[in-house]
């Protein structure tokens, strides 16, 4: 998996064709709306964090890799990456797609000299969860919201 940075076209383009297949199947997934430059770019992700992943020349994936998340882990050491909105193409799923996304990120990680990689997500996405925790992620903390929702927070030592 050769990962590419500074890719934020394609990679919001990707995540939009993953978030309508996930509506179509009937999935809690992210709307379109959200899905834009002037929604995504913040101050922790500057267009240089978006990343797209391709084998053997093809794109297979899109992600989003801070390098600090203030709103989940505004107290957190800053030896981490944060993973958000991994997607990966409809057709490679199935494939394992996700360890090699992952053993990637360790790569670039480990370059870096990066510690952790650490990711949030809906607590009650047991699909998202199970896949997370097969990778070897633990869930560290939870956070729960008066309206009855929680968020799961993970993180992996690279």
């Amino acid at each position: 998996m050769e990962l590419y940075s500074n890719q934020i076209d394609e990679a919001i383009r990707i995540m939009k064709e993953v978030a309508m297949w996930g509506r179509n199947k009937g999935f809690r997934v992210w709307r379109d709306e959200w899905l834009t430059k002037e929604e995504l770019i913040t101050i922790d992700a500057q267009p240089e964090n978006f990343y797209i992943g391709k084998m053997d020349g093809v794109t297979v994936c899109a992600f989003i890799l801070q390098w600090r998340d203030s709103e989940y882990w505004a107290d957190a050491d800053n030896d981490a990456v944060y993973l958000h909105k991994l997607c990966v193409r409809r057709e490679f799923a199935g494939k394992n797609m996700t360890r090699f996304i992952i053993e990637a990120i360790k790569q670039l990680c480990k370059k870096k000299r990066i510690r952790y990689i650490r990711l949030d997500t809906a607590l009650d996405e047991k699909i998202i969860r199970k896949i997370y925790l097969k990778l070897g992620f633990k869930i560290v903390d939870i956070i729960d919201y008066p309206n009855g929702r929680s968020i799961a927070l993970y993180e992996l030592e690279v």
